[in-house]
């Protein structure tokens, strides 16, 4: 386990670990700035987030942030220099997975203690945070039919029905020119029956074009979904074309709209909030505010039963052992190292992508030398409990607490894919000010530091910043979101809702070839 404990954020730089050879500056250092705690004078220029030698380091020894590897040092580092990519490599280590070796059970709230939140039930029991009509395409060729349906609904035909929070299009670029049978068509057809049966979906339209690879059929029979009164289908070939599927598709709505605005908001246990936990335009002070804040969030839900989803395989490398010695069983475990050597071994193999080292420019210039720091900073947003399963891109998750969905990083895919398992609510951290939001399930913003967050302010939701000033600790602050959580998932906007993001971020992920 990453050892995370409150930090004294007084002076110049912020030590993480007393077993650590680097520090972080805390603001801005110029060089001759002198680090009393610490014993050494800065070398160099450091922006605020970068780390610092805190004594000298030999060439080819590991460079240790909360006493985790995060790189090595290509040449001899002499103390108060400052450390990033010019003078640290990424190469590969040996790390101990010791399967569930510290493995410890959630000590979970009495349901009568469990904090509540305003949730909307549907029939089968699911509770949902909002309450949408959503129209997937099968395929790119009937991608505006159900957008065009979708931006028919404005906000003023809809201001009959108050407690429909909209009508959404879920397009997608793919469904044709792809492998017909195997994994990439499963993945696709998992990934639209969850949000087709997403519980803050009230009811849904999937239309196809008729020719397509993705057929509506093998969709249907694959996933198990059977049209109803909150799903009904269309083909464009057999319904006339364009413009009498939009037409068909607008009435069928039209139908629709009494049923799902009946549909009201009722008292329900924090046991049915099930979040994904997103990151991106990561900086230094990413793993010292937001996502541990965010972790402690996750923590807190997990005792009152609800569920914290874990993604982005590519950003856990490199601290996989860190989960693995949490996990519930070896064989929960052996699930996650299973994933990461798809991705090693057979996806990514001599591809210039993040599991193999470089991070994105934005993290780069955040602080952040290689993947490795990114990935310590990323696991964090899991908190400190156990890991209770590891599912597959788009499956349902069913288990409660802690758990990891295998995604790329790549923040829209990947909460794509946590969406299509349920998730009702996706929190966001950020350290560059990533702009996202996404539909069905709202997204929940958290900055990691104060100048952006107060440049941002307009589409940030949280100032994790806070901690860093020393105005609060990570454990209030993780307080604090889970209080948001609750809010928003009663209803209360998020400032990415506010703005009308989400209309654009259903990727599903694409792993085949195309043809």
């Amino acid at each position: 386990m990453i050892e995370i404990s409150e930090k004294k954020l007084i002076g110049p730089v912020i030590r993480l670990h007393p077993k650590d050879n680097v520090v972080v500056a805390r603001i801005d250092v110029g060089i001759g700035t002198p680090v009393p705690s610490e014993n050494f004078n800065v070398r160099s220029q450091v922006t605020a987030g970068y780390k610092i030698a805190a004594r000298n380091i030999q060439k080819s020894e590991p460079i240790l942030k909360y006493n985790v590897v995060v790189g090595f040092a290509n040449t001899n580092i002499e103390a108060g220099t400052m450390v990033h990519s010019h003078n640290t490599e990424f190469r590969e280590f040996d790390r101990d997975y010791a399967y569930a070796s510290e493995y410890q059970a959630v000590q979970l709230l009495p349901e009568a203690e469990r904090a509540t939140f305003q949730g909307i039930v549907r029939e089968n029991g699911q509770v949902g945070t909002r309450n949408f009509i959503g129209i997937l395409s099968t395929v790119n060729c009937s991608a505006t039919v159900v957008k065009k349906i979708a931006e028919y609904f404005t906000p003023e035909r809809l201001a009959a029905y108050p407690n429909i929070d909209g009508v959404v299009a879920f397009a997608h670029s793919i469904g044709c020119g792809m492998e017909m049978t195997g994994e990439p068509m499963q993945l696709l057809r998992r990934t639209m029956a969850g949000y087709a049966r997403h519980p803050n979906i009230a009811a849904a339209l999937i239309i196809g074009l008729g020719c397509e690879r993705n057929q509506l059929k093998g969709l249907l029979e694959q996933e198990g979904l059977n049209p109803d009164s909150r799903l009904h289908t269309f083909i464009m070939q057999e319904t006339g074309g364009t413009r009498k599927t939009i037409e068909a598709g607008i009435k069928a709505v039209e139908a629709l709209l009494p049923a799902a605005n009946r549909y009201t908001r009722t008292t329900v246990s924090a046991s049915h909030l099930s979040v994904g936990l997103q990151c991106g335009g990561s900086d230094g002070f990413s793993s010292i505010t937001a996502n541990p804040a965010l972790g402690a969030a996750v923590d807190i839900l997990a005792r009152h039963g609800g569920t914290g989803i874990l993604s982005e395989t590519p950003e856990i490398y490199g601290v996989e052992h860190t989960l693995t010695r949490r996990a519930v069983s070896q064989a929960v475990g052996e699930k996650l190292i299973q994933r990461i050597r798809w991705w090693k071994d057979e996806y990514s193999v001599n591809r210039d992508v993040q599991i193999n080292g470089k991070v994105s420019p934005g993290n780069q210039m955040g602080g952040l030398a290689n993947i490795f720091e990114k990935s310590l900073g990323s696991s964090m947003k899991g908190g400190t409990g156990p890991l209770m399963e590891v599912y597959r891109y788009a499956e349902p998750v069913t288990t409660k607490g802690f758990v990891f969905m295998d995604t790329p990083g790549f923040d829209p895919v990947s909460a794509t894919g946590q969406i299509a398992g349920g998730a009702n609510l996706i929190a966001f951290t950020t350290g560059r000010g990533s702009m996202f939001g996404s539909k069905p399930a709202p997204c929940i913003k958290l900055a990691t530091n104060t100048p952006m967050y107060q440049r941002l302010t307009e589409d940030m939701d949280i100032n994790c910043g806070e901690i860093l000033d020393g105005t609060i600790s990570v454990q209030e602050m993780g307080q604090k979101i889970f209080e948001l959580f609750l809010r928003i998932a009663s209803g209360e906007k998020s400032k990415s809702e506010e703005l009308g993001l989400g209309d654009h971020e259903f990727v599903p992920w694409q792993i085949g070839i195309m043809s």
